[in-house]
């Protein structure tokens, strides 16, 4: 009988991911670009990114409590969770997110 040691979690197929802009400002081409650069190395093949101007859509920031932008909401996995600003902090993406580099604590010991 063989074991196997590797550990299951639930499976997410998708990341569905909402940028907040308004109008195309250096600070929401820069959220929108660190992003893409996060989401190529982290989740490479099972995102999506939709993005929502709220100077064409106002009414849509009612839905998800839109106070700042650029405002990053991730709809799935559950639950939603909400980042302000350029996301130029990629650690502070990453945490979150709920993403974790797999390198992040190889080589440590106690």
């Amino acid at each position: 009988m063989q074991t196997k040691t590797k550990k299951t979690e639930p499976k997410t197929d998708l990341w569905e991911l909402r940028l907040y802009v308004a109008g195309q400002t250096p600070k929401s081409l820069t959220a929108f670009a660190n992003l893409k650069k996060i989401c190529e190395e982290h989740l490479r093949g099972s995102y999506r990114i939709e993005i929502v101007d709220l100077l064409k859509n106002p009414t849509l920031a009612k839905g998800d409590q839109i106070l700042a932008i650029p405002t990053l909401v991730r709809k799935l996995p559950q639950p939603v969770k909400k980042i302000i600003g350029d996301l130029s902090n990629t650690e502070r993406v990453l945490v979150g997110l709920d993403l974790r580099p797999v390198h992040e604590d190889e080589g440590r010991q106690a």
